[in-house]
């Protein structure tokens, strides 16, 4: 497949092919939605807890005698009735990671990478560098590429100017292309790559495995 490469100024300065069994999938939406389900499972981290009335510190001290009162039958401070007391079925530290094959992990993110290229909502850059960090470039280059909403900066490897230029712009999200992921994909309308971060993708997820 041929695709078109931009410069920083939005202008079209070649054409590249790219991998078909990278970019040219069929969309296996099941799939996709599994691995969605998984990524946002995985992002739980599960260490909420409650005290329950064995864990409260206090007395387990009758507070009041049981008759004659002509209140309810007092138990402890630590019941759960009364304030300060535990937690009656209240959350606790659990895993709530839910596991995906490799293979059907893989085959979900080329599924959105083909759904991306076919939408026109990929693009190719031939190369992304500042001298320093600079988020006036940064957003200029957005509006030159017509990138009105969320998007995805992939790069080959971390560059700290790149980053810095990014973090102020509101829904710009720089990330090595190697950590792309289906939950980031769709939650992003836009993915930016360098030509860098393309080929490391086509390495990375353009074998059967």
């Amino acid at each position: 497949m041929n695709i078109p490469v931009y410069n920083m100024s939005g202008e079209v300065v070649r054409n590249i092919d790219v991998s078909d069994a990278v970019f040219a999938q069929s969309v296996n939406e099941g799939l996709v939605h599994q691995a969605l389900v998984a990524g946002r499972a995985n992002a739980r981290q599960g260490t909420q807890d409650t005290k329950t009335r064995s864990e409260v510190s206090g007395s387990t001290k009758k507070l009041y005698r049981q008759k004659g009162s002509g209140r309810a039958r007092p138990g402890s401070a630590k019941s759960a009735t009364r304030r300060g007391g535990g937690v009656i079925f209240g959350p606790h530290p659990r895993d709530f990671s839910v596991s995906l094959p490799k293979k059907m992990r893989r085959a979900a993110i080329r599924s959105v990478l083909s759904a991306k290229l076919a939408e026109q909502e990929l693009m190719i850059l031939d190369e992304l560098k500042f001298d320093a960090p600079k988020t006036n470039e940064m957003a200029k280059m957005m509006k030159a590429l017509k990138v009105e909403t969320t998007a995805i900066v992939a790069l080959p490897e971390f560059d700290e100017n790149v980053v810095k230029s990014t973090r102020n712009l509101q829904g710009i999200k720089t990330m090595p292309a190697r950590l792309l992921n289906v939950v980031d994909m769709l939650a992003y309308d836009k993915l930016l790559l360098t030509e860098a971060a393309l080929r490391q993708i086509e390495e990375l997820w353009g074998g059967a495995a």
